[in-house]
């Protein structure tokens, strides 16, 4: 008990942390990676210059996935959870994963029969598989293997009397499993630390396993890791079964870039001058119609005055004036047949709060990049 409420106080430590800074770092993001991807569109490509704005733009989407790693280990990302089969979800990894692990590494995949569903963000499964793939190829020296397999349990009141951390309840197990070089008690005892690493400078954040306990932490369920020097490692996740009859489509995995251009009109709000400017730009390059407003009164005005047809509402979510939703509700009374797409940097529990992460709506996370952009105001757009 008094090890989970040490670990339930860091967490609650990081999450102050991380949701203080998550907004200005976004925000402060989505200006240099949009602004650098304006630049490079402008540059020879083959050019000297090209290339450091190509190391920035790199250096920028790191710093972005730290703070999404933050984020999850204080349980405060935006997700989007689904009912969904998990044996499904983890088929369509299974080929990016062994291009992940290399060829030396063998990859097993063991799906157990007549899984129960569960409900959670598909990219955090994704995230989860990575991290533990990742970890467990580094923990084998030339050639190993790595276990991927899944199954179905149920805890009863007696086995979560003595581990504080179950709920009694029916689970669904997802385990990854190596043969690689395992961990003494003391490295044990402090792999779920947030900056905790074995490996050498520069070779790991500390966050990796940091962040599959925050992300699990947030979906009700719990991690066990069994792992001894030279006798490999496992870890093994439980989520909660899902009471549903029926799961959702797996999102289908498609390599294919989607077309960023177009022709329509698009009212873009945000109050932060440097991100309107710089979305303005990358909208208006990919060949849209953008009328940039600064302020909720001033997209009100575009809407009533605007003789056209707006096709698109694109709005931050928490302003001085008025909400995001709130605006949408007034622009929507004065353009009825207009698409929207809510973008925010704040965290998923200020999100919440301001009424925007319900199903089926259009949302963006800053910060974005320009193709991550394009295919959302085309999503928004093309969508019912």
């Amino acid at each position: 008990m008094e090890a989970e409420l040490h670990q339930a106080s860091k967490m609650q430590s990081v999450g102050r942390l991380a949701g203080g800074i998550a907004h200005d770092f976004n925000n402060m993001l989505s200006i240099i990676i949009g602004n650098n991807e304006i630049l490079l569109k402008k540059v020879d490509p083959q050019g000297r210059l090209a290339d450091n704005l190509r190391e920035i733009h790199k250096a920028a989407l790191r710093s972005a996935d730290l703070t999404r790693q933050l984020l999850a280990y204080a349980r405060k990302q935006t997700i989007s959870p689904k009912v969904l089969d998990l044996n499904s979800v983890v088929e369509g990894m299974i080929a990016m994963l062994k291009r992940l692990i290399g060829e030396d590494i063998d990859l097993v995949w063991l799906p157990g029969k007549d899984l129960w569903p569960v409900q959670m963000d598909p990219s955090q499964i994704d995230h989860i598989l990575a991290n533990l793939c990742v970890n467990a190829r580094d923990a084998i020296k030339d050639v190993g293997r790595v276990t991927i397999e899944t199954d179905t349990i149920e805890f009863e009141a007696a086995y979560c009397n003595e581990n504080l951390a179950v709920k009694p309840g029916e689970y669904v197990m997802l385990a990854v499993s190596d043969n690689g070089r395992g961990m003494c008690s003391e490295t044990l005892s402090n792999i779920f630390d947030p900056f905790f690493t074995t490996k050498e400078s520069g070779k790991g954040t500390g966050l990796g396993l940091a962040t599959v306990y925050g992300v699990v932490k947030q979906n009700n369920g719990f991690v066990n890791v069994s792992s001894e020097p030279g006798r490999g490692t496992s870890f093994k996740i439980y989520l909660p079964r899902h009471q549903s009859q029926g799961v959702e489509p797996t999102p289908k995995r498609s390599h294919k870039p989607v077309a960023g251009q177009g022709r329509e009109t698009i009212l873009l709000v945000e109050d932060e001058p440097s991100i309107l400017k710089m979305t303005k730009t990358i909208l208006e390059m990919s060949g849209y119609k953008v009328l940039a407003a600064n302020t909720p009164v001033k997209a009100i005005q575009y809407a009533l005055e605007y003789s056209g047809k707006i096709h698109l509402l694109m709005t931050d979510v928490v302003m001085p004036e008025m909400n995001g939703l709130d605006l949408s509700k007034k622009i929507i009374s004065i353009k009825p047949d207009l698409k929207l797409l809510f973008m925010s940097g704040y965290t998923a529990n200020v999100i919440a709060h301001h009424g925007v992460l319900e199903k089926g709506v259009n949302f963006i996370q800053k910060p974005f990049s320009g193709k991550i952009l394009g295919r959302k105001v085309r999503e928004a757009l093309d969508g019912d």
